[in-house]
């Protein structure tokens, strides 16, 4: 049931861009403006990989299966399908009026009101088949079903969950995040600071030689590395190596002993914690260390201390899009979430601060299978949208496959490198730390 994964994957990927068109929408009713090149590139994303990949996968392969083990299917898979076939027309008809509206011939309250009939549909679509088929499938399909769909879907394109992303989506994806506006990409990179698929990014953080000591015992021993703008680096590691030492070392909690931190250009390595996190450095900390007797959402302003004051409601609405449980809960104490929302704080704490480089310290410890993928689904959103992350984890698995690059840290030492896939497949890491 593999498919059921990354179908469920897609399904959050285009969920989110949703909710980020969702927030477009109500800044057009506002400023009574529209941003043709954001949503022309919203629109392409949607045709090319929802209705030329998706669909098709889930029609030729898991709905035509479906039918063949399930009377009781027919009528739903019917409107299913009949949507997946109409959804080029009403494409076709969005654009329309995404260009009527550019040139006058429409307002922008007609332009708004088809976006949002659109992403109702697509919703309800999506909670259709969440809710109703994926259930039914489970129930009903054989072994040999589950083989055929599972071959079709691991043969991926999707650009952020997909092992084999073709270039054109990929392209495509960065578009969106390169057109997207400031006020929805919650800290992640700028049109400016984005860059081709082929082309090497600036390097945003470079660390020389750093070392670190608790008393006599030296805990780093010399860590040089590098994180490229919009790049997710990984640290693995046993429980000792040192990965909660060195980013404390580069958030500046945790005092250096020698070496250098470079950030956006700037030697730091002199520079208070607080300085640092001025500049744009933001750590989720191990265990995540929320103010337990304050309010969720007092947790999730205290990471906004720095910023002007005139986009903290906007940045918390932001958080609570990504994170709907918190604010249903955000006048509550902090301490009275579980372990897998704590976390969920611990992360949108930090992004409060709109980091330019976001620490994140063992998210998944201590959480439960199914909140540990939650975790690293938002750690994908986050990637997704050009955050540059450095993602300490002793799931080493889940980091490397989601990681662009890789570093293995053995007693304050780095003792292998590569991109996440290489470290994957690399005979001495699957041993040590992927059980293989």
């Amino acid at each position: 049931m593999e498919a059921l994964r990354i179908i469920k994957d897609e399904h959050r990927n285009l969920w989110r861009l949703a909710i980020t068109l969702d927030q477009v929408i109500e800044e057009m009713e506002q400023t009574q403006k529209a941003d043709p090149a954001f949503i022309g590139s919203v629109l392409d994303y949607f045709e090319h990989f929802m209705d030329g990949c998706h669909h098709r996968k889930e029609d030729e392969h898991l709905f035509r299966l479906l039918r063949l083990r399930s009377d009781s299917a027919a009528p739903l898979l019917d409107r299913l399908q009949a949507e997946h076939r109409n959804a080029p027309h009403n494409l076709a008809a969005l654009r329309q009026q995404l260009a009527d509206t550019a040139a006058g011939r429409s307002t922008v309250g007609g332009l708004t009101e088809a976006l949002r009939l659109y992403l109702n549909d697509q919703k309800a679509h999506i909670r259709t088949e969440e809710q109703d088929i994926y259930p039914l499938a489970r129930e009903v399909l054989t072994p040999a079903d589950w083989a055929e769909i599972d071959a079709a879907f691991l043969d991926n394109d999707d650009p952020v969950f997909g092992s084999a992303a073709r270039a054109e989506f990929r392209e495509l994806f960065h578009k969106v995040a390169s057109l997207a506006p400031v006020s929805v990409g919650l800290g992640g990179s700028t049109a400016g600071e984005l860059r081709s698929s082929t082309a090497p990014a600036e390097v945003l953080l470079k660390v020389d030689g750093l070392e670190s000591c608790y008393g006599r015992i030296k805990a780093l021993k010399g860590i040089s590395l590098e994180v490229r703008r919009g790049e997710t680096v990984a640290l693995v590691g046993a429980n000792g190596a040192g990965k909660t030492t060195f980013l404390r070392a580069l958030s500046g909690v945790q005092p250096m002993s020698a070496g250098h931190v470079f950030f956006d250009g700037e030697d730091i390595s002199t520079l208070r914690a607080d300085m640092r996190m001025r500049r744009g450095i933001c750590q989720s900390p191990e265990g995540r260390q929320v103010f337990g007797p304050l309010s969720i959402e007092d947790n999730l302003r205290l990471g906004a201390y720095t910023q002007p004051k005139a986009q903290v409601e906007g940045d918390l609405e932001k958080i609570y899009a990504m994170f709907p449980i918190l604010k249903e809960k955000r006048k509550l104490p902090a301490g009275t979430l579980s372990g897998g929302q704590q976390q969920m704080l611990a992360i949108g704490r930090a992004l409060m601060g709109r980091p330019k480089l976001l620490l994140l310290d063992e998210p998944s410890m201590g959480l439960a299978p199914l909140l540990v993928e939650e975790v690293f689904n938002v750690v994908k959103t986050l990637k997704s949208q050009g955050m540059s992350i450095v993602l300490a984890e002793q799931n080493a698995f889940s980091a490397l496959a989601i990681a662009d690059r890789g570093y293995v840290l053995e007693t304050g030492n780095i003792t292998l490198t590569g991109s996440g896939r290489e470290l994957i497949e690399d005979e001495q890491v699957r041993a040590a730390y992927l059980g293989m």
